[in-house]
Parts: structure tokens; C-alpha cells; sequence
């Protein structure tokens, strides 16, 4: 069977746990945007369809296309660009959306500078990415993880932000434990902590398939478990250490 980088979130069903915990980031936002969006990060496109009902015109970017990617609604155009920066005008934007990207970008205060730049006054920026305290190892994927404080002081430059996370309920606990638990077996072979010293590029391609491996063995172990958890199993609360992501809004 093939494998398939885990960094995209997909339908896969192995990839439930991500993916349920990654749809309530989408629904969350649609509440809140209105008038032009701009999503940064398109991925697999799973999300589009989520937001679009919601926006006038809805911008998603990524850099590159992925060979996912659904039919797009009329409302909704494609670019593909790498950022920072964005290509667009100043102030051309009423919401910008970017989950699960912030951590991939080496520059990101250029990154964060540029969404206020397209931002008109009074827009918002929702932005996720995954609480570093509750990572089980060291992603080589992310060029950094954010604590709750340090993603507030990179988003200082804006007049509010609220600050939230994603929590989860017992049966999110539970596959979450089962995860650690075989991360940890996987992970004493590191005896030399190599995952902390080698730089990223040697590690990614080893990561992202022993990342995959583990996933499917979860699933087969825990068949009824991984399949079972839902959308619902998460919801939004005050940030906090035992938040799986952090999930903030930042007003311009």
C-alpha cells in the first residue's frame, strides 16, 4: 500500500482523529468570516466547501495543487503561489483563514505582517496550529511549534486577539493515550535522541513513514475507536496546555 504524506490532512480514515479535529477549525471559522476571504493553505481542499457558503468571493492559496483538490464552487478561485509574501493589494481582504500552516513557514512574522497588510481594518485573521505542549515528538515537517503565549506575542501587532484552543472529549483521550503509547515504543530506539539534533530534511522522509505506519496499525488495533470519533468529540474552549491546536482570532 502506498504511502501517503501525512502533513496533508486527507480522508483517509486512519487520518480520522486529525481530520474530524481539522473540519471543526473550518466550521468554527465559517461563523465568523464574511465578505472577501482569503484562505492560506488550500491542502487537499476539504474545507472549501465549508467556508465558501459563507463568502462573497473566496481566495484559497497554496503552493502547490494538490491532485485532490474538489470541484470549485463560482465563488471560489484557486492561486497557487508560495507566501510570504501574498500577492495581493493592500487591505483586499475581509477575513484571512490559515490552519495548520503558520508552523511550516520559516519567516513568520513576514508571514503574519503580510495578513495585516491585506487585511482591511476590522478584518479578522483565524489562525490554527498545533499546541507544542501536547506534540508526542518532534515534527521535522514544522520549522517550529507554538506555545499559547509565543503565538499571542507573534500576533501582538493586532488590536485583539482572542485566544482559544481545541479540546477534546473522553473518546478523543482515549485514541490520543493509545497514540502516546505507541509513539513512546517507537521512540526508545532513539536512544542517542537523534530526532532532536539531525536536521529536519534527514528526518522528514523516516517520520513521515513510520508517522503513516503508526496510524494504520492504530487503526487496525482500534478499528471501532479511530472510525467512531466524530467532529463533535471536539469543540473550542479558553486555550490551555491540554488544547490539541490552537485556535486564535485576531482583529486588525
Amino acid at each position: 500500500m502506498a504511502i501517503k504524506t501525512a502533513e496533508r490532512v486527507s480522508r483517509e480514515v486512519s487520518d480520522n482523529f486529525v481530520f474530524q479535529r481539522s473540519r471543526l477549525a473550518y466550521v468554527e471559522a465559517a461563523g465568523r468570516v464574511a465578505g472577501r476571504v482569503l484562505e492560506i493553505g488550500t491542502g487537499t481542499g476539504y474545507g472549501v466547501d465549508i467556508i465558501a457558503p459563507h463568502a462573497e468571493h473566496f481566495v484559497t492559496i497554496d503552493k502547490t495543487r494538490s491532485q485532490e483538490l474538489p470541484p470549485m464552487p463560482a465563488n471560489v478561485e484557486f492561486c497557487e503561489a508560495k507566501v510570504p509574501p501574498l500577492p495581493f493589494k493592500d487591505e483586499s481582504f475581509d477575513c484571512v483563514v490559515s490552519f495548520q500552516v503558520i508552523e511550516h513557514i520559516k519567516r513568520d512574522r513576514d508571514f503574519v505582517a503580510e495578513v495585516r497588510r491585506v487585511l482591511r481594518k476590522g478584518g479578522k485573521f483565524i489562525v490554527s496550529t498545533p499546541n507544542r505542549p501536547m506534540s508526542l515528538t518532534r515534527n521535522p515537517w514544522h520549522v517550529r511549534e507554538y506555545t499559547a503565549d509565543e503565538l499571542g506575542t507573534l500576533l501582538a501587532d493586532f488590536a485583539d486577539v482572542e485566544r482559544l484552543g481545541v479540546e477534546g472529549n473522553e473518546h478523543v483521550w482515549e485514541y490520543y493515550e493509545k497514540n502516546r503509547a505507541s509513539v513512546h515504543r517507537i521512540m526508545r530506539f532513539d536512544v542517542l535522541r537523534m530526532q532532536w539534533w539531525l536536521p529536519r530534511w534527514v528526518l522528514q522522509l523516516p517520520y513521515d513513514v513510520m508517522n503513516r505506519l503508526n496510524r494504520r496499525r492504530l487503526h487496525r488495533a482500534n478499528t471501532a475507536l479511530t472510525e467512531a470519533i466524530q467532529m463533535n468529540d471536539y469543540r473550542l474552549v479558553e486555550v490551555s496546555d491540554r488544547c490539541f491546536d490552537l485556535f486564535y482570532v485576531a482583529t486588525k
